[in-house]
């Protein structure tokens, strides 16, 4: 029986799963599901789990059930790609014959001092359960300051202002207009919607250092009860310490089929994988959708495609609370009401109609 170690309960291990399970695994072929908890987490609404607006329970998917799929809940301390091993925290290593790696990202400080330190962040449900407990246990008139202006930093200063509108909210970034991956449009509708909802956009910030209730941007401090870090991300650590070629980002050098080029049988999905486009949950589906459709016909013994298809992304959105939206779709620019209602239908139907 051959063993298909996924890595992250995630989104590209979330789809891989969904087109595995039922019917489409081979009857000789097992799958091991490794993760910190025992649920698929929706970390495109960290925002508002950290912000209040929504509770943990709406945040969380069941993984699937299989006679043959076994979930095994630990802390992954790293992979020998030698033994092919999983290497666990106190317990025993998961061995593997294919093996897709999906850990997802983490917080990168860019060298920052103290910002790992005295910072809360969105990039994890229990740190996401951490900032929430922070921020909703502040005093009114209370200031928070958050790092990075970009869709993180943007869905949950909004959503903040919604549920805590008796906070003082400053939205720092280093460029002239925030949301810089997106149309100007865009961010002068948002920077507009904040501005109406008097939250403080800091623009051109250089954040020098971090310490203890106080930020220091361009070296000048400014005193806050909380700061929240949506500045920047870096593959997970395990990825990080894999001896394997790399990108400049510190993501994982891939072949056209989405495997190590020293090892067929290791795939690396989603924030770690060093791919054309922005990391994003769509992304590792699309991904993940086609890792299912080499490993199926490496079982099958079957010849691979000289070339996949280019990953199609339909469009990215964001809210601003929850009546308003922005985003682009089919490379055209929403704003408002219209915006907000897709990114909700879009999902209703991950959460109800999966696969």
């Amino acid at each position: 029986m051959k063993n298909l170690v996924i890595l992250g309960g995630g989104y590209g291990g979330m789809r891989a799963l969904a087109r595995l399970l039922p019917n489409q695994l081979p009857e000789d072929v097992s799958i091991t599901l490794i993760d910190r908890v025992p649920y698929h987490c929706l970390k495109t609404e960290y925002y508002a789990l950290a912000a209040g607006t929504i509770s943990d329970q709406h945040v969380r998917v069941s993984y699937p059930e299989h006679p043959r799929l076994t979930i095994k809940y630990g802390e992954i301390m790293g992979v020998n790609l030698e033994d092919r091993t999983v290497i666990l925290h106190e317990d025993s290593p998961v061995s593997f014959d294919d093996l897709i790696i999906g850990l997802g990202c983490e917080d990168k400080y860019h060298n920052v001092p103290g910002a790992d330190v005295h910072t809360y962040s969105i990039q994890t449900i229990e740190k996401s359960r951490a900032t929430y407990q922070a921020l909703n246990n502040l005093t009114p008139g209370s200031v928070v300051a958050i790092v990075g202006a970009g869709l993180s930093g943007v869905e949950i200063a909004s959503e903040l202002h919604e549920s805590r509108p008796d906070l003082k909210i400053k939205l720092f970034d280093r460029g002239s207009h925030i949301l810089s991956a997106f149309p100007e449009r865009l961010s002068t509708y948002v920077e507009k919607w904040f501005e109406d909802h008097s939250v403080e956009i800091v623009s051109h910030s250089n954040i020098t250092r971090v310490e203890e209730n106080i930020l220091f941007n361009h070296d000048e401090p400014v005193p806050c009860d909380a700061i929240v870090w949506t500045a920047g991300i870096q593959p997970n650590k395990v990825v990080r310490d894999m001896d394997v070629e790399k990108d400049t980002q510190g993501r994982v050098i891939l072949t056209k089929h989405h495997n190590l080029p020293t090892d067929e049988h290791i795939y690396v999905v989603g924030d770690c994988a060093s791919l054309p486009h922005a990391p994003s949950a769509q992304l590792a589906e699309g991904q993940a959708e086609q890792i299912v459709q080499i490993l199926l016909k490496r079982w099958n013994n079957e010849e691979l495609p000289e070339e996949l298809p280019t990953i199609k992304l339909k469009g990215v959105l964001g809210s601003l609370g929850k009546k308003h939206g922005f985003g682009v779709v089919a490379e055209r620019p929403i704003t408002g009401r219209v915006a907000r209602m897709i990114k909700s239908g879009i999902l209703w139907m991950y959460k109800n109609h999966r696969g």
